[in-house]
């Protein structure tokens, strides 16, 4: 090879070095990297899987959130529409001069059952509030004659403590004045029993005296125990409580006086507005005018009280159950409506209150 050759070789070799530096590890790890980049860059590779990750996740939730939101649309969108159909539907029978007037007593009848379901309600909720009453009331007086009698024992025990260390006492007083009275060749035969008679009254005194911080420390335990939750009625006592409701049921029934008229009021309570014609405006006038003779008429009553006691008992007599722990009676065992006087004659009629569940009773019973 010819000297001008490895010249210019030599001139390439340079200007190589000048742009790169010197072949060795240097150049490698510009050319492939180190470990220290590689390691920051798997970081941020990671960094970006886990937030990617994170971002799925949150678009599954915003996707599922969504649908959720047009399903619940859709469904208030068929409410709305169902309660417009029923307003269009009022307007055309309000419209119609014919009907104009069942409509008017549909609603007062409607009004009278609704009337009767908040009265039996209220009376089935006010019973069972007096009846837990009642029923804490003795389950609070019971633990009350229990604990004085505890707390009496314990005192008497703490008594016959106190009464042991004040002989102790006695007779440890009495036996250092013999003990100090002894002259030096007396003691020195009698004074190391007297002596051990002392250790032993004073062992016995700190084992009394132990009992009656024990019994003290038991007496502070029982007038600070807390008395126990409430519990639930018996079956007995939601029987009591379902036949005086059952009773009640009945005379809102014999507050209407017409069997064909409490039906009335039972299918405005059923049924939708339009669905039953109650005559021309005549007759619709004289239907009025007796739903507010039978509203006065129920909101005057009070007689209730007087028969339902002995109401509720005929009802108790032949209900029946399907088991020992149930405390809804059949249907079929309490068809029979009792109409008592005045006089206390008891009239029966064959009217299923609960069967038919009248006034919302269904509800309302204690289970």
């Amino acid at each position: 090879m010819s000297s001008s050759a490895y010249i210019s070789i030599w001139h390439l070799r340079s200007s190589y070095v000048d742009c790169i530096g010197e072949p060795g590890l240097g150049s490698l790890a510009t050319l492939f990297g180190s470990p220290e980049d590689k390691g920051q860059d798997g970081e941020k590779l990671m960094d970006l899987y886990w937030n990617r990750a994170e971002l799925k996740k949150s678009f599954a939730a915003a996707r599922n959130e969504h649908f959720r939101l047009q399903d619940k649309i859709k469904q208030q969108e068929g409410v709305t529409a169902r309660i417009q159909q029923k307003l269009d539907h009022l307007e055309a029978l309000l419209i119609d001069t014919q009907s104009t007037y069942s409509v008017v007593v549909y609603y007062q009848l409607r009004g009278l059952a609704l009337r009767c379901e908040d009265k039996l309600a209220t009376f089935a909720e006010q019973l069972k509030q007096e009846q837990e009453k009642t029923q804490r009331r003795g389950e609070m007086s019971y633990w009350n004659t229990k604990l004085a009698e505890e707390s009496k024992h314990v005192e008497g025990k703490l008594l016959k403590q106190r009464g042991h260390l004040k002989h102790l006492k006695a007779d440890h007083t009495a036996m250092q004045q013999k003990l100090s009275s002894m002259g030096g060749f007396k003691r020195l035969f009698k004074g190391r029993s007297v002596k051990a008679g002392l250790r032993k009254l004073e062992q016995q005194f700190e084992l009394t005296r132990a009992a009656e911080q024990s019994l003290l420390a038991d007496l502070s335990g029982i007038t600070q125990r807390k008395p126990p939750e409430t519990e639930g009625l018996d079956v007995a006592n939601k029987r009591s409580i379902n036949f005086l409701i059952l009773a009640y049921a009945q005379q809102l029934y014999l507050h209407f006086a017409d069997k064909a008229f409490a039906e009335s009021v039972m299918e405005a309570g059923d049924k939708s507005v339009g669905a039953i014609n109650y005559g021309n405006q005549y007759e619709c006038t004289q239907m009025l005018d007796e739903i507010r003779k039978r509203i006065e008429i129920m909101d005057r009553g009070t007689d209730f009280a007087s028969i339902s006691g002995k109401r509720a008992e005929l009802i108790g007599d032949r209900a029946s159950f399907k088991d020992d722990s149930d405390v809804v009676p059949l249907a079929a065992s309490t068809n029979t409506l009792f109409d008592i006087d005045d006089d206390g004659a008891v009239t029966e009629h064959k009217i299923n209150i609960l069967g038919d569940n009248y006034w919302g009773i269904a509800k309302v019973l204690s289970r």
